[in-house]
């Protein structure tokens, strides 16, 4: 069955921005605008605007037009310095974007949310919320943040967790499952896992040999399905009944055209339970990313 590309978003987190982020030479701004042409024309539902820089807001608020094809997500700064510092950053963001109002807001961090600044952030983008500024107010969490607590304890319209065909933690133990259960939205993301699946055998980092194995298997699987790896990555997430959304990340039209393509096929027929890996160091990119 072909997947519907209205669960997939654009994670805005690696889009060109300023002087240093030109692709091919080109100004960062036509880059960003083929990149929102490519996801309307594909129907994409989501953009996910909370990783990018105020220069890639400011290229995103130039080339969206209006009303924006795509639903719009900015993500809330840490809560330390207090909920009116955050809410002045959370409208800048929107004015940047030249956004009167957004599909969501999302904190960074479940662990922002028992900081001690915590309640009264949340607080505030629910009234935010409550006020019209946004639909949804979410939060981003990790395996190791307990989202099944989260939802209970904080009750977000949007959780976003990461999963892929290699990190199955929050799938195999029911975790998303439960709190789609509980009517939050779930949004699935690093489904690539920082690039790991596509690095080749000689790029793995040294701090990965307890993986390396099972990622050779998983890679080899993939080829003998006839299929590779942005397709299955791709076809995994999608395909996934927990996933409201799935959110991946390009930094150029181009990378963006590969995803769609990969993700307009049918998921390839692979054994997807036999590719996850548990090596604790591979499964958190902070340990091993800047390798």
């Amino acid at each position: 069955m072909k997947p519907c590309l209205a669960k997939l978003g654009l994670g805005a987190s690696q889009l060109p921005a300023g002087a240093a982020g030109t692709a091919r030479g080109r100004p960062p701004e036509a880059e960003v605008r083929d990149m929102l042409q490519i996801a309307a024309r594909a129907g994409l539902g989501l953009l996910d605007a909370g990783g990018a820089t105020a220069s890639a807001e400011l290229a995103l608020g130039a080339a969206l037009p209006a009303p924006a094809p795509l639903h719009v997500l900015v993500r809330s700064v840490r809560g330390e310095r207090g909920p009116d510092y955050a809410e002045a950053e959370v409208r800048a963001s929107l004015a940047r974007l030249r956004l009167t109002r957004a599909r969501a807001v999302v904190v960074q961090s479940a662990s922002d949310l028992f900081a001690p600044c915590g309640p009264a952030l949340w607080s505030r983008l629910k009234a935010l919320r409550d006020a019209g500024l946004f639909e949804k107010v979410g939060v981003c969490a990790y395996a190791s943040d307990d989202p099944v607590g989260v939802a209970r304890r904080f009750r977000p319209d949007i959780i976003q967790a990461p999963a892929s065909l290699l990190d199955q933690r929050l799938l195999v133990d029911g975790s998303l499952m439960e709190v789609r259960g509980m009517g939050v939205e779930v949004h699935l993301r690093s489904i690539f896992l920082n690039g790991l699946l596509f690095l080749p055998p000689d790029r793995v980092p040294s701090q990965l040999k307890g993986a390396a194995a099972r990622l050779s298997r998983a890679r080899r699987m993939i080829a003998e399905g006839r299929s590779d790896p942005l397709q299955a990555a791709l076809g995994f997430a999608l395909s996934r009944p927990e996933a409201d959304a799935v959110i991946v990340g390009a930094s150029t039209a181009a990378e963006l055209t590969a995803v769609v393509a990969a993700a307009s096929s049918p998921p390839p027929d692979l054994d997807w339970d036999e590719m996850a890996i548990d090596d604790p160091v591979a499964l958190d990119p902070h340990r091993w990313a800047a390798a």
